[in-house]
Order: structure tokens, then C-alpha cells, then sequence
């Protein structure tokens, strides 16, 4: 069984999510599972259909935060002392093409939202940049092409 890297904060949202999903998402399905089958025939019941289909949805979801949960492995980015990118790194980028700067915070595929700078440590970037240190420049595929990025700075915090 493979562990889960996450961070306190991705782990206190899946946990937020959980407990939103067992006690009010999952009783409001169950209501409305039966106010659809009191409607009568369930062969034609569109309602009836739609609330079964969201029930299966979120026991789905139930069974897949608590299976992460089980298996997480927590990670404080604080607590890292490494001069190499890990989980956890905030890595500053420079596209040696057009000398834009990016900053990317290395994190659980389940907390990556790229609006928010944070990507997983399952993308084809985070991968290229795992173990490089500040200075090296690395090659990333991406759907355009490839962008050569010099790793201009990491922190953890």
C-alpha cells in the first residue's frame, strides 16, 4: 500500500470535505431519494435516477478521501532542510526563452490548482524538478513544445 504525500493544509481539506460529504451532502441524497421514489414508478423517474446517481458519486468520493487519508503520508514543508527540490519546494523558474519568471509550491495531486501556483508532484514539471538544485536548468515537456527553466530559487515554508 502506497503512502499519499500531502501537506497539513491538503490534509485538513479532505478531512473539511469528508465531513461535509458524510453529514450533509450524504442525508441530503437519502432525502432525496425518497421524496423521489413517493413521486411512484421508478423506470420513469428522472428524479429518482439523478439522486441515485449523485448517492453513487459520493460514497465514491467517501471511499476515496478516507482511502487517502488512510494511506497519507504528512509533509511540512517547514520542517524540510534540503538545497534539492522535494515535496514541499517553492521553486521559482525562469523560461530561459522569454525570462519570465514563475514560482510553483510542489504539492499532493489532490491540493495542486495551478491559478494558485501549486502543482503536483506528479506533473511532467514537478517531476523534471525533483532533485535539481538552484542553478541548474532543466527541459520540460509540455502540450506546446519544451520550455528550458533555470531554478533560480527553492524555499521551504
Amino acid at each position: 500500500m502506497s503512502q499519499v504525500p500531502m501537506t497539513t493544509a491538503g490534509k485538513n481539506r479532505l478531512e473539511e470535505e469528508l465531513k461535509r460529504l458524510k453529514t450533509l451532502d450524504r442525508p441530503a441524497v437519502i432525502t432525496a431519494i425518497a421524496t423521489a421514489r413517493a413521486h411512484g414508478d421508478l423506470s420513469e423517474n428522472a428524479e429518482y435516477d439523478a439522486a441515485k446517481e449523485k448517492q453513487a458519486f459520493i460514497e465514491g468520493r467517501i471511499q476515496d478521501i478516507e482511502d487517502k487519508l488512510a494511506r497519507a503520508h504528512v509533509i511540512e514543508p517547514k520542517d524540510i532542510r534540503s538545497d534539492k527540490i522535494v515535496f514541499g519546494a517553492t521553486v521559482e523558474l525562469k523560461d530561459t526563452a522569454t525570462d519570465e519568471t514563475k514560482v510553483y509550491f510542489i504539492v499532493g495531486s489532490d491540493e495542486s490548482d495551478i491559478k494558485e501556483g501549486k502543482i503536483s508532484i506528479e506533473s511532467p514539471v514537478a517531476r523534471q524538478l525533483l532533485n535539481r538544485k538552484a542553478g541548474d536548468c532543466v527541459m520540460v515537456r509540455v502540450p506546446k513544445g519544451e520550455i528550458e527553466y533555470e531554478i533560480l530559487n527553492i524555499k521551504y515554508e
